[in-house]
């Protein structure tokens, strides 16, 4: 139940953390509408992803993670 606790949480902060990112790049290019939101949700899912691969790789360096 821990584990699957510990993914939940980490899809969850992983995700905002690409959405919050992907938000502040289409703001900053001043792109709105549809176009607006496939590119915010490209770049949120690319940094989600990386963001998950990164925190594996680095709980797994550590010991934490089997």
């Amino acid at each position: 139940m821990r584990s699957i606790l510990g993914s939940v949480i980490a899809i969850i902060l992983c995700g905002a953390l690409g959405g919050y990112l992907g938000w502040l790049f289409v703001g900053s290019m001043g792109l709105s509408g549809t176009l607006g939101a496939i590119v915010a949700a490209v770049i949120a899912m690319v940094i989600a992803v990386a963001a998950w691969a990164a925190g594996s790789i680095l709980l797994r360096a550590a010991g934490i993670l089997r």
